[in-house]
């Protein structure tokens, strides 16, 4: 199957500059491409996820993705999707973003892939003020630039000179990676769209209108209920194990609506038509037993995270399920229960009742006897209902922790003081 095929078929397609000519061009050979990212941040979240496994896509059919790190135009900032002016980084910090993304990219793609890193810093650092207004500047028109919506979007408001040249700036990647690099594609997210044809016609008035180059967007991402895809109570899904564990990255997908994960296979996968096909009709056939969305998660942790991570997730899911408590380590312990409310003990033996109402789970002494006695409370996974024990933390979790649940749903981390 031809890679345009395959993208139409996952639904992964918003935008094309030349459908026909790109089917035909990845049809005929294996080419390069290139997709970016800026380092406003020192980790992706599962939104930037998207056009970069629509990359590893390209890479398994044998073209060549080249991943642009923008350390040039992430100091500037994209005003694509904003009402207001970013709030510029200093330069270390932009350093540092971008080593940290590198770490990202490698682990996602391994080192043994068909995969080029470049930062755009490397040439946009190099052209001076002059050379930039005569070289590219001259060759923009003001007119088209205001017509494109990621600048058109920011006039009410306002833009600086700063954000409006950034245009110009993605333009000269374009340029930069079809001449060094033979790169004749650029993908992009469906706010890149303006971007993506600027590069294309600045690319054509340098180098001839012949040359053969195209530009795709993907789709923007929605869930059943029409809320941003990604986006939860606690905030964003990030792809750093330190910002959002592998447990609760797995829970994430496990959780998804049935309304939503067959998509979600299509574009977050790499499994074939016929799996999906079968994994759509048990979402028909038993949606209860969630085999389909078991699937997502472990596929897309397995990608983001690695096997090791994927199985303890899954270890520690079975364990929550099972009520065993006991059986997490205290690492998985820590991963488990990460975003639970947080409380601190003595580390002494101390009467169950007394240390309920000292860490406010209950309001009152009598409430936490009342709790007790009637099995609504649990410390580490077994339920008590004698209001005289002595809870010792030293017992458990190597004296780091307790975990206390309070009826069937509400947790809390006790953490010991020593």
């Amino acid at each position: 199957m031809n890679i345009i095929d395959e993208l139409t078929w996952r639904g992964a397609i918003n935008q094309q500059t030349d459908a026909e000519g790109l089917k035909k061009l990845t049809s005929d050979k294996k080419i390069s491409l290139y997709c970016g990212v800026d380092p406003t941040g020192d980790s992706m979240h599962i939104g930037h996820l998207i056009p970069f496994m629509m990359m590893k896509r390209f890479e398994l059919m044998g073209h060549h993705p080249y991943i642009l790190i923008g350390g040039a135009t992430g100091s500037i900032g994209d005003p694509s999707g904003r009402k207001t002016e970013r709030q510029l980084q200093t330069m270390e910090k932009v350093q540092h973003n971008v080593k940290a993304l590198s770490r990202q990219m490698q682990r996602l793609f391994g080192g043994d892939s068909n995969v080029t890193m470049v930062n755009n810093y490397d040439w946009l650092s190099k052209i001076s003020l002059l050379d930039f207004l005569r070289d590219y500047g001259k060759l923009v028109n003001v007119n088209t630039m205001l017509a494109k919506d990621i600048v058109a979007s920011r006039l009410d408001n306002g833009i600086s000179f700063t954000e409006f040249t950034y245009q110009i700036l993605q333009s000269v990647d374009f340029l930069t990676l079809n001449r060094d690099h033979n790169i004749q594609l650029q993908i992009g997210g469906a706010d890149q769209w303006g971007n993506i044809t600027a590069g294309i016609d600045l690319i054509h008035k340098v180098t001839g209108s012949e040359t053969e180059v195209y530009g795709l967007t993907i789709p923007l991402m929605l869930k059943a209920d029409g809320t941003k895809f990604g986006k939860t109570a606690g905030g964003a899904i990030w792809l750093d194990a330190e910002k959002t564990s592998p447990y609760e990255f797995y829970q994430f997908w496990l959780n998804q609506d049935d309304r939503d994960v067959i998509r979600y296979l299509k574009f977050f996968t790499f499994l074939g038509q016929d799996e999906i096909a079968e994994l759509a009709q048990s979402v028909e056939d038993a949606p209860e037993k969630r085999v389909a969305q078991r699937r997502l998660a472990e596929e897309v942790t397995r990608f983001v995270h690695g096997e090791e991570s994927l199985e303890s997730a899954q270890h520690i899911s079975e364990i929550l399920f099972s009520g065993d408590i006991q059986k997490l380590t205290v690492t998985e312990v820590q991963e488990a229960f990460e975003k639970v409310p947080n409380v601190t003990i003595a580390a002494t033996p101390k009467n169950i009742v007394d240390v309920l109402v000292e860490t406010e789970i209950e309001p009152s002494k009598r409430q936490a006897r009342e709790d007790v006695t009637n099995g609504a409370i649990t410390i580490n996974g077994e339920r008590q209902t004698d209001t005289t024990v002595e809870l010792d933390p030293a017992k458990h979790f190597s004296g780091k922790f307790m975990v206390i649940r309070r009826g069937k749903k509400n947790y809390f981390l006790a953490r010991v003081a020593h």
